[in-house]
């Protein structure tokens, strides 16, 4: 119940109004991968809430810190107390738009190139950010992927000496959405 009306919430803030042709999902892909000489670290989230309304370009998504999941469970200890503070943190969100959603035609199947500009807040810390990525239209759906990197020095997220070298300072975050029309 709670995660519906997270979708339906994030509906709501992306077109002002319910029913206006949304496409949105709550079981949405987020991986986060670091890999340094001592260690590779990945980690993934399949309960991300996401929406787009492809007639304004509005995007959002949400994403609840706790649902990474790491191959070790010290890792996954280690990312929610020491790292990413989620009980102080819980979610991680985007809120944007899709810049050339003019050029796309959501309503025609193929893979179109996308602009997305917004802020990405982490951490709880709120930053303009500007990635690529595409829109695959199939079968009354809206796939849209991205592979983009995040510092962690830009979101204040701190990693202790002891394992400085274990930790990229730059990790690679792949978005990957299915997104469905909502029906009035």
């Amino acid at each position: 119940m709670k995660r519906k009306i997270s979708v339906l919430f994030i509906a709501f803030l992306v077109s002002g109004t319910m029913f206006r042709q949304n496409f949105v999902t709550k079981t949405g892909h987020i991986k986060f991968y670091s890999d340094t000489p001592i260690e590779t670290i990945e980690a993934n989230n399949h309960a991300v809430n996401s929406a787009l309304n492809p007639k304004t370009g509005d995007f959002v998504f949400k994403i609840l810190i706790k649902s990474f999941e790491f191959e070790k469970a010290l890792m996954q200890e280690h990312f929610n107390e020491n790292y990413m503070e989620s009980d102080k943190y819980p979610n991680a969100m985007f809120k944007g738009k899709v810049v050339n959603a003019g050029d796309i035609d959501f309503g025609l199947a193929g893979t179109n190139d996308a602009i997305i500009k917004g802020d990405l807040t982490i951490h709880g810390v709120t930053k303009a950010v500007e990635e690529n990525g595409t829109f695959t239209v199939k079968d009354g759906k809206i796939h849209g992927q991205s592979v983009f990197s995040v510092l962690l020095e830009d979101y204040k997220i701190k990693v202790p000496g002891a394992v400085k070298k274990q930790i990229s300072e730059s990790i690679e975050v792949t978005v990957d959405v299915m997104l469905e029309e909502v029906k009035p």
